[in-house]
């Protein structure tokens, strides 16, 4: 495969000054480097993508990651390291970007058309086609001032598709513009894709990494902490924030407990077996069933608690989830410690990883303890389907 972006060693760093008005701006200057701070958004940073893959960059905020698709995009300049880039290149990265507001959405159409890349010939000849992709035929000649945020991005976005690019890059606007818009934008990427173009996709909606995406980066504090499948790469994401929200969730709960002894209960192990009997992290067959088993440590006793399980995808969607009240089971008081079991049984999903969610309640409904990835299992498919439930499909030909 040929290599059209190729990133060695990239660093930037910006500086943050700690003057909060232009006073202390003017009676610090000259002064010691006390009033700012140098914050490197990106450190050391090495990538290389093949001409034709859908690459996402992925993290939490301020990790790197619009920086860094701004560098591709030559609109920042490296401290250190480089940037290499083969083909014709059109990058979405801010809202309106390449705009000027008091041009009209005709004359920007020329404008941002000029700046990717074409003579006025050829945006002559796409001009139609881009205002019809942008669905905002009626005001194409209102100056752009006056647009929503969802018509700038409209309107940017189809320019960008329509200039040829051998690589497009595209920074969160997909996010912006109503449910038809983002459908086309998906429709027209998907069209990318198959025409073996490269794509470059900053995003956090982790659903469309794992559909679009054939690789995906995870960046953190500037660093690439993960480079592989999409679906390696939102495990170690989700992973980071579930570690996050726990650690939260447990301060939380530990300056509940000390006003309400009930809030001290704890799961201290959780255990997974298949019916075939492997444990750890089992692999089921389609169908098979899966045994949950937990300990609960309870210092204090807990009346009446309700004890919930759920079946969740890599990227957290709930796939299937009970409770003891759902079932109808009544726990009575939980001993100091406790242990139980739930059996889930002809469990009818697809080829894929899976993690199961464990979560102890009080009857009025307050949270006690929560795991949200007590313990991981990954089905085997025949090859048959796709998708996360399975059915059994009989075809006929009626003809």
């Amino acid at each position: 495969m040929t290599t059209v972006v190729e990133i060695e060693n990239l660093s930037k760093h910006f500086t943050i000054r700690k003057e909060k008005s232009l006073k202390e701006r003017v009676v610090n200057f000259g002064r010691s480097q006390k009033h700012k701070e140098d914050f490197w958004a990106l450190r050391d940073v090495s990538l290389s993508i093949n001409s034709g893959e859908t690459v996402g960059l992925i993290g939490p905020n301020g990790s790197g990651k619009s920086t860094l698709l701004k560098m591709i995009g030559g609109i920042l300049q490296p401290d250190k390291g480089s940037v290499s880039i083969r083909g014709r290149l059109a990058a979405l990265l801010e809202l309106g970007a390449g705009f000027h507001p008091d041009l009209t959405g005709r004359e920007n159409v020329y404008l941002n058309a000029s700046i990717l890349g074409l003579s006025r010939e050829q945006t002559d000849k796409y001009f139609d086609a881009i205002v019809d992709f942008s669905g905002i035929e009626k005001f194409i000649d209102t100056q752009v001032k006056f647009y929503s945020s969802g018509m700038y991005v409209r309107l940017a976005f189809a320019v960008a598709v329509h200039v040829d690019p051998d690589i497009l890059l595209v920074d969160e606007v997909l996010a912006v513009g109503d449910e038809p818009f983002q459908r086309k934008c998906l429709e027209r990427i998907r069209q990318f894709q198959s025409e073996g173009r490269t794509i470059v996709l900053v995003t956090h909606g982790l659903d469309q990494v794992d559909e679009f995406c054939d690789r995906a980066v995870v960046l953190e504090s500037g660093h690439v902490v993960t480079d592989g499948s999409p679906r390696e790469a939102l495990r170690s994401l989700r992973a980071d924030f579930e570690e996050a929200r726990q650690e939260e969730r447990e301060r939380e709960l530990a300056e509940a407990a000390d006003a309400r002894p009930e809030l001290a209960a704890r799961f201290t192990g959780i255990a997974l077996q298949s019916d075939s009997g492997q444990t750890g992290r089992p692999t089921l067959a389609t169908g098979e069933g899966l045994m949950v088993a937990m300990e609960i440590d309870s210092p204090a006793p807990v009346a009446d608690p309700v004890i919930e399980v759920g079946v969740a995808t890599p990227l957290g969607q709930p796939v299937y989830a009970t409770s003891t009240r759902l079932l109808g089971i009544s726990l009575h008081d939980l001993k100091p410690t406790s242990r139980f079991q739930i059996h889930l049984t002809n469990m009818r999903l697809g080829e894929g990883d899976y993690s199961v969610r464990v979560g102890l309640t009080l009857p009025d409904g307050t949270e006690v303890h929560r795991v949200p990835e007590a313990g991981q299992f990954a089905v085997a498919g025949s090859g048959l389907s796709h998708g996360i439930a399975v059915a059994d499909a009989d075809f006929l030909a009626l003809d």
